[in-house]
């Protein structure tokens, strides 16, 4: 990937609703070599689709939660069931596998707090295996992106 791919990467996740013109025109392309390289960026799986950015207020889920989650213990089995169990469950948008003294960190969105505590309750729990929960509630925002940084 070159710094021109890179371009094209930022220009689409600002806004991926540009027509290639208008694409072509903000990396400095002409059109033909702008839809080649993103058709190559595509099938190289460099971007993975196209999705709208909604607000999660707007849609009814106002709460964003972090879980830390520390597990039991680590061997294959427990580890696989948990992250195939995560998988599955819809009010998880994210997880990821930490170091230092959590596991996981996940990133939930519920309506309310009587939702939570279900999830808690009939959600995490029933995985087993788990040797903590530490929760974090989001009361406010400072910056939420998905462009990267430019780099090279």
């Amino acid at each position: 990937m070159d710094s021109k791919d890179r371009q094209i990467i930022r220009a689409l996740q600002a806004n991926g609703r540009m027509t290639n013109q208008d694409l072509a025109e903000k990396v400095n392309l002409s059109p033909s070599p702008c839809l080649r390289r993103l058709r190559i960026l595509e099938e190289s799986g460099a971007i993975r689709g196209f999705h709208a950015e909604v607000d999660a207020k707007a849609y009814g889920l106002p709460i964003t939660v972090f879980v830390r989650i520390r597990l039991e213990r680590h061997n294959e089995e427990d580890v696989r069931r948990f992250e195939s169990q995560i998988m599955a469950i819809d009010e998880v948008l994210e997880c990821h596998v930490l170091t230092g003294a959590s596991d996981y960190q996940l990133r939930v969105v519920v309506p309310d707090l009587d939702a939570y505590e279900n999830f808690i309750r009939n959600r995490i729990h029933r995985i087993g295996g788990i040797a903590s929960i530490d929760t974090s509630f989001v009361y406010g925002t400072v910056k939420n992106t998905s462009v990267f940084p430019a780099i090279g």
